[in-house]
């Protein structure tokens, strides 16, 4: 089947990585542009095979080029809204390329080709074989199929905005369906060999993290495919409708994650997050210092208000991990009216970069689009604090309140003079004084000492006045 590929092509190759030092050029991503896109149409040429552009033997190591990925298909039973569903899974089939490895999705993909399966004499052209043949193999719905490779810089930018106008036409179908208006959600595995423990739940108001499946999808691929990655979850009982949480929805997800995550709020970014993968578009972040949340996307090239990038952001909350006040989210979750609506929804937005402020603008309430600072507004806490203060946002008196209402009633002391004396627990038997899930202990020379589970036992507890 694969007798005229140069390198090995398999399923156990999935999850591979490639380092920037293993790496022979870079395809889209980050520095530079790309999306894929499939499409149902007629008369379409079976087998056809097109490269449009630098293939790789004229490309040089170290180079960073464009990369589009346009799959065409014909069937007589294939429709138009198993578009999306098909098109996700270009990104599990291309890495069953030894030798190159496909991240992300619609136009946020990112590819890299080893130094290895170049010397083997791998091709552009050898990927896009690869792909009509799985394709076909995967979907037999699929009768032809003819698959072209950009890397010209100006038809990849044209392509690109081509693919926008598609992915926007097929977002804005599945807005007009609420949670409740139905019983079935669906649930993804797609992502499961680069974050094994990642289950994908997909409802009517929560497309995926990747942006790239909505619930029609969904509902396509399973009836399509029903032993693929894409699987119905009854809702089953609903425990809280606000945070989004449902007993079946937890029964699979404990199945489904091998264990790891027994409970799962779709709608918030506390206590039970859903987990990330890696293919998320935007990750959600909670600031302690203002008691709101924070959005950053992977196009975002500078720091967050927590003093990091987005890169560095998504490495704590990828791999299929539940962590408390993260959470990868798609942008079209943004335009959902439950986004986040145990946390308070836009309320609770305290910063968000300007790129997606003014693309989500219209689903912001009206009284809320002034008070929601971007990068441009400022980008320590002390300056998005003084823009909070002057709009009148609202998490400035939900700050008040909270202060007010909080009793101190963890640690009492007396006071026997105007300075605070020693709080001392020698001869004490003595017990945890603090417990942490993950505590990051600071280091020289390059090195961060993580520890996990982490339980602190002191002598001595001093609490001194500052």
């Amino acid at each position: 089947m694969f007798e005229d590929i140069p390198v090995d092509v398999s399923p156990m190759y999935e999850g591979e990585r490639i380092r920037a030092a293993n790496m022979f050029v870079e395809l889209a991503g980050p520095k530079s542009m790309g999306a894929e896109l499939v499409q149902v149409e007629e008369n379409v040429e079976d087998g056809k095979i097109e490269v449009i552009g630098p293939e790789l033997d004229a490309m040089q190591e170290g180079d960073i080029h464009p990369l589009g990925i346009l799959i065409e298909i014909q069937g007589e039973h294939l429709e138009k809204e198993l578009e999306g569903v098909i098109e996700r899974r270009t990104h599990e089939l291309c890495n069953y390329v030894k030798g190159f490895m496909h991240l992300n999705q619609r136009d946020a993909i990112w590819c890299r080709v080893s130094k290895e399966a170049l010397a083997a004499g791998f091709k552009l052209k050898h990927l896009a074989k690869t792909l009509s043949i799985l394709f076909k193999e995967e979907f037999p719905l699929i009768e032809s199929i003819a698959v072209t490779i950009l890397t010209d810089p100006a038809m990849v930018e044209e392509f690109v905005s081509r693919a926008k106008d598609q992915y926007q036409t097929r977002d804005a179908r599945a807005r007009e369906l609420s949670d409740e208006d139905v019983d079935v959600f669906y649930g993804c595995v797609m992502c499961q060999s680069f974050a094994p423990t990642h289950v994908c739940v997909v409802t009517p108001d929560r497309t995926a993290l990747c942006g790239a499946i909505n619930w029609f999808d969904c509902r396509a691929a399973a009836k399509m495919d029903p032993e693929g990655p894409i699987f119905e979850v009854e809702k089953g009982e609903v425990l809280d409708d606000v945070k989004g949480e449902y007993s079946n929805v937890n029964s699979v997800l404990m199945e489904r994650s091998q264990g790891t995550v027994d409970k799962v709020y779709l709608h918030s970014v506390f206590e039970y997050p859903h987990t990330s993968c890696g293919c998320f578009e935007a990750v959600a972040f909670y600031i302690p210092e203002l008691d709101g949340i924070g959005i950053v996307d992977r196009d975002f090239r500078g720091e967050t208000p927590l003093g990091i990038p987005f890169s560095a952001m998504a490495g704590q909350c990828s791999g299929g991990k539940q962590v408390e006040g993260f959470t990868g989210l798609s942008l079209e979750y943004m335009r959902s009216p439950k986004f986040l609506q145990a946390d308070g929804g836009f309320e609770r937005i305290v910063w968000l970069p300007k790129e997606i402020k003014d693309s989500v603008e219209e689903y912001i309430p009206e009284n809320m689009r002034d008070k929601i600072p971007t990068e441009e507004d400022g980008s320590t806490l002390k300056e998005i604090r003084s823009f909070l203060e002057e709009k009148g946002h609202p998490i400035m008196e939900r700050m008040e309140t909270t202060t007010t209402e909080t009793p101190e009633e963890e640690i009492t002391i007396e006071e026997t003079s105007e300075e605070w004396g020693e709080l001392e627990t020698e001869g004490m038997q003595m017990a945890p004084v603090a417990y942490a899930p993950e505590l990051t202990m600071p280091s020289s020379g390059g090195v961060k000492i993580i520890f996990k589970n982490a339980k602190i036992y002191a002598e001595k507890v001093i609490i001194k006045k500052k």
